[in-house]
């Protein structure tokens, strides 16, 4: 080959005799070789994808769920009550809106979260799946869901990705919902589980506003308080609770939009604020979200909502409870643990692709590439199997009815369960 004349013979570079321009150049190959890992994002699931089978088990999916008022062919629709991060439905709402719902004779369930709603979301969200699917099948109606802080944010996660809860839900109402996280839980390296997932970064966060916020059919109220000190920012309509994007009816009202001298804060805004309860009750009474116009000015004089207001040392005694709980979201008390829950499975494109799950729960694929993490200890009905990349192949048998694959990763075991989809003889 001949030299190329157009490049002068002092141009070309000798790298034995120059270390310096020898090690940029290894520098820069090192960083172009990082950059793919490090660009790649991750692919959501498809907002249209069947939602996988719930894995807690039915027993305590049933003992989790407590309803009052005539539920069965309900006249009106019912209200399910999701509680917020360390907080029960009873220190959440039995003082409060409960009390109301009873006095106006609404049907109401409250559904009971793991470990005071501290543990991982994506398994709370099941809970939740369940109490919707549960309410709509004995009311024969769509329902209304009432949540506080996390309690506001996680039905998004079930309407996500159970696509069948969407038609069963006609409103969402969300009393200081950590839709966007919050920066309070973004420096925590270590904390609860569903503290980290709520961080405003984090991988949770991120999945549950992948593709869109909101779904046709479902009418959206945001009640945020601009005092927030929890889930923040909260500052205006483009903070963390504000919803923006879908095709679901949305209205995103701060309290002290209504009432500009308004203080109250977390806690209080999903509990005794009068001017949140309107909104909400303007939310059941109408067709679509809240309206802020439809509120009378005449609440600012308020101090309780009508369901708190007969019981007010009860109700401080319930609060300083809630207050204590929704303290934990800034990694005030709890079990603690290092880095947020790994996303599930169904979440990502790659992961649910690979498993080959059908919608009742079988696999259709005899041999399956499912993604563990590297690192990762995986072993098939007892057997230890090979990790390449964070993979491991697995292969479901067609003469057994499950395969148990039990993957260790960071401390961590967790079981998956496989059944082969068997044709069915005529």
């Amino acid at each position: 080959m001949r030299p190329n004349p157009s490049l002068p013979a002092r141009a070309r570079i000798n790298l034995r005799h120059n270390p310096a321009v020898k090690n940029f150049l290894l520098g820069l190959c090192a960083c172009l070789l990082a950059l793919p890992a490090a660009a790649q994002a991750v692919r959501y699931s498809p907002v249209d994808q069947a939602g996988p089978a719930l894995t807690v088990s039915a027993d305590r999916l049933a003992a989790s769920l407590h309803c009052e008022g005539a539920l069965d062919n309900a006249s009106r629709a019912p209200i399910l009550l999701v509680p917020g991060t360390g907080s029960t439905p009873e220190e959440n709402f039995s003082w409060n809106y409960e009390v109301q719902f009873r006095k106006l004779g609404i049907p109401f369930c409250d559904v009971t979260l793991p470990e005071k709603a501290t543990a991982d979301i994506q398994v709370a969200a099941e809970y939740v799946v369940n109490g919707i699917r549960v309410m709509r099948a004995r009311s024969g109606r769509q329902i209304s869901v009432l949540g506080h802080s996390q309690g506001g944010m996680v039905p998004r996660w079930a309407f996500r990705f159970w696509p069948d809860t969407r038609p069963m839900v006609d409103d969402l109402i969300g009393l200081a919902p950590a839709n966007h996280g919050t920066t309070q839980s973004d420096a925590n390296g270590t904390g609860l589980e569903a503290s980290l997932q709520q961080g405003s970064n984090s991988q949770f966060t991120k999945a549950l506003n992948s593709f869109k916020e909101t779904f046709a059919g479902i009418s959206y109220t945001v009640i945020y308080t601009r005092a927030d000190e929890v889930v923040t920012p909260n500052g205006d309509d483009n903070g963390s609770s504000s919803l923006h994007t879908g095709d679901g009816r949305i209205s995103n009202t701060a309290v002290q939009d209504i009432c500009p001298a308004d203080t109250y804060e977390h806690v209080t805004v999903g509990t005794i604020d009068p001017v949140a309860y309107e909104l909400a009750i303007d939310a059941l009474g109408h067709d679509g979200p809240a309206d802020r116009k439809r509120i009378s000015a005449a609440v600012c004089g308020e101090v309780f909502h009508p369901g708190a207001k007969d019981q007010p040392l009860d109700g401080l005694q319930k609060s300083i409870s809630a207050l204590q709980g929704q303290l934990s979201v800034v990694g005030v008390g709890g079990r603690r643990v290092n880095g947020e829950p790994a996303l599930k499975c169904y979440v990502t494109v790659e992961c649910s692709a690979a498993t080959g799950l059908a919608p009742g729960g079988c696999t259709k694929n005899a041999r399956l590439k499912l993604r563990v993490g590297r690192g990762a200890k995986v072993r098939v009905n007892g057997r230890r199997v090979k990790v390449r990349r964070g993979y491991a192949r697995i292969v479901v048998r067609a003469k057994r009815r499950t395969t148990v694959v039990r993957i260790k990763r960071g401390g961590k075991t967790r079981t998956r369960k496989f059944a082969p989809c068997l044709r069915r003889r005529a």
